[in-house]
């Protein structure tokens, strides 16, 4: 399948989610539930220059199946919290990746009271669904930008930004970073951030290509958080996406599929914080050397 035919499919599959939610639900019941669920945790990054957000997912289409049930998410995300995660990345789609809303709200509990906000990670296509993320508790969400028109995407960050979340636009190519210079560029300074992802995953064939990386690392938007998505499995990887310019990285199927996620994570931070390339308190989004 294309990468517009995946990307059309979950689009499709998403309208239809929210469909069946607003028969049992009103957007105007779930807002007012939105506003008034507890604040989730800022998302802070740390001033060692490197952060991972850590992500819980049971299945994946390019690896299969990563984890059995839903107890998952709440057997893993406190440690990735407490090995350093700034944020814990959950998957609630259901078709392809075995995801659930409530394996958010189960997320979000137990990272609350750890200081860790827990991010939405979904095909979103619609208001209904930022809300349902703030409503179980959410402190952010993903979009990706080739799914959106530009007037969605600007109401889609409106809204995450007025409910306190913060957003990570998912890139995939030159035209995708264009458009998240764009939104960069008009984003104020205060509140919640606005993260910037490069996935290098190809859609078309679902293979990574690292490669990506360094040839679309120039045109990252400079002044934000730049996050490395998918094909960073261990501490060299984390040290490679540092000294290229990369702030932080997104790790799902690496540590799923560790024995021990919380030590591989902990591996990752101490040697990415340790890398080439950036002082030690570099503010979010400055270059490295790209050596």
């Amino acid at each position: 399948m294309s990468a517009a035919g995946f990307l059309e499919e979950m689009a499709r599959s998403s309208a239809a989610r929210v469909a069946r939610a607003l028969a049992a639900e009103s957007a105007a019941r779930l807002e007012e539930r939105a506003r008034a669920a507890p604040a989730a945790p800022p998302l802070k990054l740390s001033p060692l220059g490197f952060d991972v957000i850590a992500e819980v997912k049971l299945r994946s289409p390019a690896a299969g199946v990563l984890a059995g049930d839903g107890e998952v998410a709440g057997r893993r995300v406190e440690g990735y919290a407490r090995a350093g995660a700034c944020a814990v990345s959950v998957l609630t789609e259901p078709s392809r990746f075995d995801g659930q809303l409530e394996h958010l709200r189960t997320a979000a509990e137990i990272l609350r009271p750890l200081g860790v906000p827990a991010m939405r990670k979904d095909f979103i296509v619609d208001p209904y669904q930022v809300l349902e993320a703030r409503a179980a508790g959410a402190g952010g969400v993903l979009l990706i930008l080739r799914m959106l028109s530009a007037a969605r995407l600007a109401e889609l960050n409106a809204l995450a930004r007025e409910l306190g979340l913060f957003v990570l636009l998912e890139a995939f190519d030159r035209d995708d970073l264009e458009r998240a210079r764009s939104c960069t560029a008009g984003h104020p300074a205060a509140g919640a951030p606005l993260l910037v992802g490069l996935n290098c995953r190809d859609l078309d064939t679902l293979e990574v290509v690292p490669e990506r990386f360094a040839e679309l690392a120039p045109l990252l938007p400079a002044g934000v958080c730049t996050v490395a998505e998918s094909g960073v499995r261990g501490p060299e990887d984390a040290q490679r996406m540092r000294a290229m310019g990369y702030r932080a990285a997104l790790i799902g199927t690496s540590l799923m599929e560790a024995s021990d996620p919380q030590a591989l994570l902990a591996l990752i931070l101490a040697a990415a914080r340790c890398a080439p390339g950036l002082g030690a308190a570099a503010a979010p989004g400055q270059r490295g050397s790209k050596t």
